[in-house]
């Protein structure tokens, strides 16, 4: 199960980009390779650019989820994409 497997959780709801690509990049430095990270956002663009972000950084997006309250879930798993020179 993905829930089991996460490193870190933060919850970036009414903070807009760049706070939140920021935060993410820090809180990124501080989970292991391979790890998940759990992050909620609350933002439309938002949505849009932290995955596209993540991606461009070698990272892969496991999960999108919309929640209940219209904010979204993302689990992303540090250092698991693959580039593909785009």
């Amino acid at each position: 199960m993905i829930e089991d497997k996460i490193s870190g959780r933060l919850d970036l709801r009414g903070v807009m980009c760049p706070i939140n690509l920021v935060q993410i990049k820090l809180k990124m430095k501080e989970i292991e390779n391979n790890s998940i990270l759990e992050i909620v956002l609350d933002y439309g663009e938002t949505v849009q650019n932290v995955p596209r972000s993540m991606k461009e950084e070698g990272h892969r997006i496991v999960e999108v989820e919309k929640l209940p309250d219209g904010c979204y879930k993302l689990l992303v798993r540090k250092g698991a994409g693959v580039w593909d020179g785009r």
